[in-house]
């Protein structure tokens, strides 16, 4: 197999792949320090003032070569890749073995299988109208019920017989579902460039490509928790340091939940959702100076 080229799933089939769902989409201020835990040595991290963009992308596929799953990318921080920017996956948890071992296998991910525990609480509120005081009295009140819904996402990874808590997301949304297209934004399309590789399971630096097609409208940012307490954070270069793997495993594991847990500044909604991830190329290891611009 020659350099840039990656042989595909075989339950995937050929690329590009295609995912179909909704999503959100949410950037948060990560330390920089926290990030260079995650990001390789060859790799310059696109920061200020201590701080680089990082976040989440939370998803349900709806139709997938994988199937219905749900999936949450921690993303760790944006790396520079001349003249543009990409993106770095700290942790990718989902709920399905095959796109587990896919995102391990092809696309160089940090993917661990996870459970994703979905409770749905109505919050009803009221509104009135401008009148609606006058018109209570005389009994014909116009009151307009509205309510929202609120989910909690309990995300769980999930090792052999083993189970981690990773994060409760809180989500507010609309009910009902807004029947004009004109209540779910503009359509967009856009792309997403993003490194991944190193792993245990594909040690070469990759680079791919995700195509989006959707809907989308800035909305509340949802409410990160995570377990408590969270063991302390260390470096896991284990070989320099003689960490076990167990250690490094958990090291991994808690700056992701840190990422989660840093302060959001923008939440997105995407929704009639198509995306396609298109085959990752191989980069050259040694040095960032021959990457291709995004």
């Amino acid at each position: 197999m020659g350099l840039g080229e990656t042989k595909s799933s075989p339950g995937y089939g050929n690329p590009p792949w295609i995912f179909k769902g909704s999503a959100l989409y949410q950037l948060h201020l990560v330390k920089a320090e926290t990030v260079r835990a995650f990001i390789p040595k060859e790799l310059r991290l696109v920061e200020a003032f201590g701080y680089t963009l990082g976040g989440f992308f939370l998803a349900n596929y709806d139709d997938s070569p994988a199937g219905v799953f749900d999936e949450l990318v921690v993303i760790a921080g944006i790396v520079w890749n001349p003249p543009t920017s990409c993106a770095w996956a700290a942790r990718v948890l989902v709920n399905s073995e095959e796109a587990c071992h896919h995102g391990r296998k092809e696309v160089g991910l940090p993917s661990q299988v996870a459970r994703f525990s979905k409770r749905i609480t109505p919050v009803p509120r009221q509104t009135k109208d401008k009148f609606g005081g006058f018109l209570n009295m005389i009994g014909v009140g116009t009151t307009i019920c509205h309510s929202k819904d609120c989910m909690d996402v309990q995300v769980t990874e999930v090792v052999g017989p083993a189970s981690s808590e990773i994060c409760n997301i809180k989500l507010m949304t609309d009910v009902p579902t807004p029947k004009f297209n004109k209540w779910m934004g503009p359509s967009i399309t856009m792309s997403l460039p993003s490194f991944s590789g190193q792993t245990e399971y594909n040690p070469n630096l990759l680079k791919y490509s995700c195509r989006l097609a959707c809907r989308v409208r800035a909305v509340r940012p949802a409410k990160v928790s995570g377990p408590s307490p969270l063991k302390k954070e260390r470096n896991h270069d284990s070989e320099s340091r003689g960490f076990t793997a167990e250690e490094v495993v958990d090291n991994a594991r808690n700056l992701s939940i840190s990422v989660m847990l840093s302060k959001p500044i923008l939440a997105l909604e995407f929704n009639f959702l198509e995306m396609q991830v298109e085959a990752p190329i191989i980069l050259s290891n040694n040095t960032t100076s021959s990457l291709p611009a995004a």
